[in-house]
């Protein structure tokens, strides 16, 4: 947090058409950026969600996953593959159409997966999460515009969000080996749940204030995963409770 935030308690003055105080660049660009950025989000989730519906009310699909050796493997397939696209994502995310290709794969991925999960959870519970998630974002993307505007500035979460990451991502591999009970269980998605809202406003922080206009690709990937991991760790309270 700047000095200035620390000896006003992190409130400054409303700066006009600036998105935050002290700002250089022409507002006009930053939001040029912001609007693609979002826009990319705003296509990434509704490819997810209409992948997720097709995986959930299409019978054939989740019994040809779960009853076949071919359906193990590409359910397999779909959960590594996002995580091999990861670096040529980042790579080649200033490359025309290849990011666009890359980031299509990465998502369609990411969605046959979610829709895997959502197979785990009864429907209700799978629509109170798919409410909580949408409420939580929006609530969240419009109190880190409102904030950074007065002057607050994020930034400083990001060692602490990332040791957290850690934390759970060390926590998750030693779930394989010694499952949790149902509790517990719900405990670790809660937390998990918490620590994404901290993502979201981090990430759009960041998006704000320091990611150069030809890093649209990576600025919502990091949204969209947050996005992401947000609904299945609501989805994992719901299902344990």
């Amino acid at each position: 947090m700047a000095k200035s935030d620390i000896e006003t308690g992190g409130g400054g003055e409303v700066t006009g058409n600036k998105l935050y105080p002290g700002m250089k660049e022409k507002s006009e660009l930053r939001w040029r950026f912001i609007r693609k950025v979002y826009i990319i989000l705003s296509l990434q989730m509704t490819l997810t969600v209409g992948v997720s519906a097709v995986v959930y009310f299409v019978r054939p699909i989740p019994k040809f996953i779960t009853t076949t050796n071919y359906g193990i493997i590409i359910y397999f397939v779909s959960l590594l593959l996002p995580l091999l696209l990861l670096w040529p994502l980042f790579a080649f995310q200033k490359k025309h159409p290849v990011n666009c290709i890359l980031l299509s794969i990465f998502t369609l991925s990411i969605s046959f997966a979610v829709g895997i999960c959502c197979l785990l959870s009864k429907g209700r519970i799978v629509l109170e999460s798919a409410i909580l998630t949408a409420v939580m974002v929006l609530g969240l993307t419009i109190y880190t515009f409102w904030a950074v505007k007065r002057g607050y500035d994020f930034s400083f979460l990001g060692p602490f969000l990332c040791g957290a990451l850690l934390i759970l991502i060390v926590f998750s591999v030693i779930q394989i080996f010694h499952p949790l009970g149902k509790l517990s269980s719900m405990i670790f998605s809660g937390l998990a749940s918490i620590l994404f809202c901290g993502y979201i406003i981090y990430d759009t922080n960041t998006l704000i204030k320091e990611d150069k206009y030809d890093e649209y690709i990576s600025a919502a990937i990091r949204l969209y995963l947050d996005i992401i991991n947000l609904f299945l760790h609501l989805l994992g309270i719901g299902s344990n409770t």
